[in-house]
């Protein structure tokens, strides 16, 4: 029959577009509701097309303060993951040195272990060297295992670099510095940004590490989390859709950055 072997073709297309549907579903829901006016405390079943969130996304108290922290957590352990697992990638990939197997081994281990035994373990950490719980534990610990998702992705770059792009540089009489910031640092910038990206996502999302080690301090995921038990505010919604549309315009512009480059080096 016609219609099988048009499914038959094009059922990686048909698989690929549900699996899709699949993963945005959650993000349409949140979208939809965010324009909702609840008639009670929860916010799980529509009542009514309404602005008001909207136009006061900090309605709700410590909402606001909760976002800035993780934003400030995010941004300083994306920087700090970045810097060190950049280094730590060129490292594996261009040097030669005793127990450069166990590094790379244990470099991985943060990406493997359950979330909750990480936790666990900065915790005793913590405690035993005396620390107070607070902003810098948590930042100390969203470096820790945001490092290995930097490492991967700059790795992955690095490797597919070609060296003979350096040694031209060098034949033509760049220093180190030069070749590496002219060359070297260009190429690998995408592997670099990516892992960046993914450490910002997976340190604004975490809650399960940041509940372990934030002692008093409350981040965005953990007052979604204490708000759902006494009842979930639309600006929660807001939060949400803004912080998803944000992350797809990032990728979609970075996208048409890539196409319009190759564009104009195939010209």
């Amino acid at each position: 029959m016609p219609v099988l072997r048009w499914i038959r073709r094009n059922l990686v297309v048909l698989a690929g577009l549900l699996t899709l549907a699949y993963m945005i579903l959650p993000n349409v829901v949140v979208m939809v509701f965010s324009f909702n006016r609840p008639k009670g405390r929860f916010n799980y079943a529509w009542q009514e097309f309404s602005l008001d969130a909207w136009s006061d996304p900090c309605g709700v108290a410590d909402l606001c303060g909760s976002l800035s922290l993780s934003l400030r957590i995010a941004f300083w352990a994306t920087a700090g993951a970045t810097a060190l697992g950049t280094m730590i990638a060129f490292a594996l990939v261009r040097y030669r040195f005793r127990a450069r197997g166990a590094v790379n081994s244990l470099i991985f281990l943060p990406m493997a272990m359950p979330e909750v035994v990480m936790a666990a373990s900065l915790l005793t950490l913590f405690l035993n060297m005396g620390a107070e719980l607070g902003f810098w534990t948590v930042l100390i610990a969203h470096i820790m295992f945001c490092l290995s998702f930097v490492v991967t992705a700059v790795k992955a770059r690095v490797m597919s670099m070609d060296p003979r792009l350096e040694e031209a540089a060098r034949d033509l009489y760049a220093g180190p510095v030069q070749t590496f910031v002219r060359v070297t640092l260009p190429i690998a910038a995408p592997g670099i940004a990516a892992g960046a990206l993914l450490a910002f996502a997976l340190s604004f999302d975490d809650f399960i590490i940041t509940n372990f080690n934030a002692g008093s301090t409350v981040t965005f995921p953990m007052f979604v989390w204490g708000s759902a038990q006494r009842g979930t505010p639309v600006q929660i919604n807001v939060i949400g859709t803004a912080m998803f549309v944000i992350a797809v315009a990032v990728v979609l512009a970075g996208q048409l950055v890539a196409n319009r480059r190759k564009s104009n080096a195939g010209k």
